[in-house]
């Protein structure tokens, strides 16, 4: 990250943002910080880790004048998501219309045994929801949304709880062992 900072009479600005005073306890920390050629902890956070190069301009021979605003136009590149034909996703409207696409699931469930239901939101933005049996293992999520949506099968991804977030990495647990019963799940495409 590039950051300037300016040094004017009466405080100190960051990227033509606003004045700051000198005489404030945080500023003064913040200079000390750059004066013993540190990175200020505010920076630090800001970057979360990464580079920062401070490069500064003295401009204590004047008043601080807020700049005007400048238009900056996209500068970046563009990126065009999904596949070059869209695929049409559709939800299902009514209760009746999902409990339809569940009892077409291509998972057999045991009615003796209790069940649950889960709810995965795909990468392309689209949604299952499936009735398991509690001892259905996360694999059996995977193998669902594979028959569900055969295009996956050769897609790299990972299977992600809501909240708090956390990636289910061990798929022989079964759907209570991993505390995942009636929840949603995100596919994440690595």
């Amino acid at each position: 990250v590039q950051v300037l900072l300016k040094l004017w009479r009466n405080g100190f600005s960051l990227d033509d943002g606003e004045l700051r005073s000198y005489s404030d306890p945080t500023n003064a920390q913040f200079l000390e910080s750059v004066k013993r050629g540190e990175i200020p902890v505010e920076l630090q956070r800001l970057v979360h880790g990464g580079q920062v190069n401070l490069d500064m301009e003295d401009h204590q021979e004047q008043e601080y004048v807020k700049p005007r605003l400048r238009f900056k136009a996209f500068s970046g590149e563009g990126q065009k998501l999904g596949s070059l034909t869209p695929e049409i996703v559709s939800t299902p409207s009514s209760p009746e219309e999902e409990e339809k696409s569940i009892l077409n699931a291509p998972v057999l469930i045991d009615d003796s045994m209790p069940a649950t239901k889960i709810q995965i939101r795909l990468a392309d933005g689209s949604r299952l929801i499936q009735r398991f049996n509690q001892t259905h293992r996360i694999k059996d999520i995977r193998d669902f949304i594979i028959q569900s949506r055969p295009a996956f099968a050769t897609t790299d991804f990972v299977l992600v709880t809501t909240f708090p977030n956390k990636e289910l990495t061990d798929e022989s647990l079964t759907l209570q062992e991993a505390d995942i019963l009636n929840t949603v799940i995100l596919q994440q495409l690595k």
